[in-house]
């Protein structure tokens, strides 16, 4: 449908509050799920953080890869195996990691951002310094190989890149003392890495609505979450699987310092936007006043 003009000037009228909230702000997007594999919803993602940009917001993008390192093994014959929703990681699935994330996407990434007429500079957790850590160690002892639990993040890379007007956009691998090299989950990162930017707002994108009281039902949203009241989310079983350690990440970096933390449905075209300049909302906002 297309929009006449008066229109038009009406959205960009009701988003000028937003804008100039956001404005000199930094915001942390972690980028993955449906919205990486889908090519309309990856244009309509880059757009977002282009848009953004040209306002004034200062957008840091942290990226995973799951499927294209999946399929990468897979040409490779090397099975994938997930714990707790973490990819086991054996010394050679470690090589490929490094190859696919901090290679072929990131720069994919950063192509696309830049054949749209934006700004953007690849990096990972290896510059720099940028993201320390240590082998994750499971409770149950279960081993997952080369997976890092961070450690220390040096922000001041991504900070530099900021200054000189461009998107950072970071793979999420880090490396130990030794120089081993580790897959990093990208939520923990990108929570780690607002809390070290003191973002303005922290953004995972996924592959569902949001936080759902049924997670069957699309319709059950709960649109704000005071993060006091996530240990009992968890003991009602309203949070619970693969949310856990997504909420666990929007959790920490509000508790870090982070204003406000969303949890966002990727699979919705400019679902950045809607959600940070309109009073829509269409995720699950975690924050000390919700």
């Amino acid at each position: 449908m297309e929009l006449s003009n008066a229109v038009k000037a009406s959205v960009l009228v009701n988003a000028l509050p937003y804008i100039r909230a956001y404005q000199g702000k930094i915001v942390v997007i972690k980028y993955g799920g449906a919205a990486m594999i889908d090519e309309t919803l990856k244009q309509a993602v880059m757009d977002d953080l282009i848009l953004l940009s040209l306002i004034g917001v200062r957008v840091a993008l942290v990226h995973g890869g799951g499927p294209e390192i999946t399929s990468t093994l897979n040409k490779m014959g090397v099975a994938s195996k997930f714990i707790n929703g973490l990819r086991q990681t054996s010394a050679e699935a470690m090589e490929v990691v490094q190859m696919v994330l901090a290679g072929k996407t990131n720069k994919d990434l950063v192509t696309l951002i830049c054949g749209r007429s934006g700004k953007a500079i690849g990096l990972c957790g290896l510059d720099g310094n940028m993201i320390k850590c240590e082998k994750l160690k499971l409770e149950d002892g279960e081993d997952l190989g080369f997976v890092g639990n961070i450690t220390s993040i040096d922000a001041s890379l991504i900070l530099n890149q900021l200054d000189n007007g461009y998107i950072p956009v970071i793979a999420s691998v880090g490396r130990d003392d030794n120089g081993n090299v580790y897959n990093i989950n990208a939520d923990t990162a990108a929570a780690r890495i607002a809390s070290e930017l003191r973002a303005e707002t922290l953004i995972l994108m996924t592959d569902t609505r949001g936080l759902l009281s049924d997670k069957d039902d699309d319709s059950t949203l709960i649109t704000n979450v005071n993060i006091s009241d996530v240990p009992l989310l968890i003991r009602q079983g309203i949070i619970s699987g693969g949310m856990i350690p997504k909420i666990d990440s929007c959790v920490e970096t509000v508790r870090r310092g982070v204003k406000r933390a969303f949890i966002l449905d990727g699979r919705i075209p400019h679902a950045i936007l809607i959600e940070m300049l309109t009073n829509e909302g269409i995720g699950t906002l975690f924050s000390v006043n919700a």
